[in-house]
């Protein structure tokens, strides 16, 4: 991403100012695991956006790193944080063509409606043996709604377990024009 991405999807986040806040993503509900806050568990949503699902996750007791490329996003997001009360949360403005992902750093990685293909080895080695990811992205067929949509950042349906090979995969599936997947990362 580049200055001219920052400037194109903070003026997406501006569109969407007055809109209501949105909701997580439900497919985290199923596959989270409790943090207890004792215990010092982290997450990451990448490319969160606004946040709402790296808010959930500190509701749940995670310490959470939400990165991302829009300032106004991330801004409205840490407004959000400090009306629930939170502060287990840090919005970090991240380009993430540069990111430098920490290894073994995260518990739990979640990462919607994003995709590059080149992140996927930094984005395995942050993950802490025994944790998770929970992805979810648009596939190929995508495109039969939004023919226009570029297909570089469209999954082939069957590709995501592939970037995770080697993990226990509890959850891999290709519904419509969706693909999601949940992988334990292997404990040694």
């Amino acid at each position: 991403m580049s200055h001219e991405d920052r400037i194109r999807w903070d003026a997406v986040y501006r569109q969407r100012s007055q809109q209501p806040f949105p909701e997580p993503d439900p497919f985290l509900f199923d596959y989270t695991p409790p943090a207890n806050p004792l215990e010092g568990r982290r997450a990451l949503d990448l490319a969160g956006g606004q946040g709402q699902n790296g808010l959930w996750l500190a509701q749940q007791g995670y310490t959470v790193d939400v990165m991302d490329i829009s300032r106004l996003a991330l801004a409205r997001g840490r407004q959000e944080m400090i009306a629930r009360g939170l502060r287990n949360l840090n919005f970090l403005p991240v380009d993430l063509d540069t990111v430098d992902l920490e290894p073994d750093r995260y518990d739990l990685v979640c990462v919607f409606r994003y995709l590059k293909r080149e992140l996927f080895p930094a984005l395995r080695a942050c993950v802490r043996p025994g944790g998770r990811v929970i992805y979810e992205t648009f596939n190929s067929r995508y495109q039969q709604i939004v023919p226009a949509f570029n297909p570089t950042f469209l999954l082939i349906p069957g590709e995501l377990p592939a970037f995770f090979d080697g993990w226990k995969l509890l959850h891999a599936s290709d519904t419509q024009h969706i693909s999601r997947l949940v992988a334990l990362k292997p404990e040694c």
